[in-house]
């Protein structure tokens, strides 16, 4: 698991290779990824977008920017966490995704991003 902490709210990701809704002979793999997003801070924060860096091992590069995740916008209260999955796919057995959310201190209603951090998805049978 990755993990890092940006001005209070921790953001962890686990990946997961999926095999029955891959096709390795047409080069399509299908990756899950579980996020868990941690408020570390004595003020809730709100999730408001999604920037995500994508980069397949055959120099292919994607950007994926939206409002929110998994069409929620959550808000976390101090000490609250929040998870969701979802699943990115590659035309590669392996790649790499990174990115940021920008978040809301309610309290201020100032905005900051928050990191994602980098992670890869590959699949198990390149690890041997």
């Amino acid at each position: 698991m990755n993990s890092t902490t940006t001005q209070g709210v921790e953001v962890s990701v686990e990946t997961y290779y999926q095999p029955d809704y891959s096709n390795p002979i047409s080069g399509e793999f299908m990756f899950a990824y579980r996020i868990t997003i941690e408020n570390h801070n004595s003020f809730p924060v709100k999730l408001h977008r999604r920037h995500w860096h994508i980069f397949d091992s055959n120099g292919e590069f994607r950007e994926v920017e939206g409002e929110g995740v998994v069409g929620v916008q959550p808000v976390l209260q101090p000490g609250d966490r929040y998870q969701y999955v979802s699943g990115c796919n590659l035309r590669t057995e392996m790649g790499r995704m990174s990115g940021t959310y920008q978040m809301e201190n309610m309290d201020t209603k100032g905005f900051f991003d928050a990191d994602i951090p980098a992670f890869e998805m590959v699949v198990p049978f390149k690890n041997n």
